[in-house]
């Protein structure tokens, strides 16, 4: 199940995690992001296992989204070891954002 998280549990989420995670910032507004949901949820079903999928909604952390300097959404940071390694910027086909994140296993 994909988690949708804020600044109270992203260090215990995110950077405290070993291995990979993919935060997608969106927004309940924006229409890609909308496009994106199912995309993400297929891949957590298909990779959830190797990889942990997480969901920042920017309008209500507000300050995430200016930490990693989120300029459009959707956007996709992939962690790897609790660093961030990789930026998906926009609405991409799932083959390719899954494999952009496979790089990183």
């Amino acid at each position: 199940m994909i988690k949708v998280v804020n600044t109270n549990n992203f260090n215990e989420e995110v950077e405290n995690n070993d291995g990979v995670v993919v935060v997608d910032f969106f927004a309940e507004w924006c229409g890609p992001c909308k496009m994106l949901a199912p995309v993400f949820k297929d891949l957590d079903e298909e990779i959830g296992d190797k990889v942990k999928f997480i969901k920042i909604d920017i309008d209500k952390d507000i300050n995430l989204a200016e930490k990693f300097q989120i300029t459009s959404v959707p956007t996709m940071i992939v962690f790897k070891d609790g660093k961030p390694v990789d930026t998906i910027m926009g609405f991409r086909p799932k083959d390719m954002i899954k494999s952009q994140i496979e790089t990183h296993l």
